[in-house]
């Protein structure tokens, strides 16, 4: 398997669905609130949530974000120079991660650099 991909080996309209999936633990969850300083119970106080609407602690939303887009890095980004940006980051439900090349040959910003445009959907039960 190939590590990410040069800009020539992008084809508009592609879909990659990044394999393998991954399971968010309740340590994951905890863990990475805990690292980014999210006190917020909801999260990390399975007391505390039973009595939310929820009834369960819900994932902290940037880490479903974070583990889609290492998840795409093999085969999205993994030879670019960076990621750029992201818009319209939403959570919508369960699905598996997948990304689709929108845009490819058209942006071309100089001689020696290229971007590609994806979309990509990552979702948690």
């Amino acid at each position: 398997m190939q590590f990410g991909r040069c800009f020539e080996e992008f084809e508009v309209g592609a879909v990659y669905k990044h394999w393998p999936g991954r399971t968010i633990t309740e340590y994951d969850d905890t863990l990475f609130s805990m690292l980014t300083m999210n006190h917020n119970p909801l999260h990390i106080d399975a007391y505390y949530a039973e009595a939310t609407q929820f009834k369960r602690r819900l994932v902290v939303g940037p880490l479903i974000f974070s583990i889609a887009l290492g998840m795409s890095v093999p085969d999205v980004s993994g030879k670019a120079i960076a990621n750029l940006e992201f818009e319209n980051v939403k959570h919508l439900g369960s699905s598996p991660a997948v990304s689709r090349i929108v845009v490819s040959s058209q942006l071309k910003p100089s001689p020696t650099t290229s971007v590609v445009k994806t979309y990509s959907r990552s979702n948690a039960v």
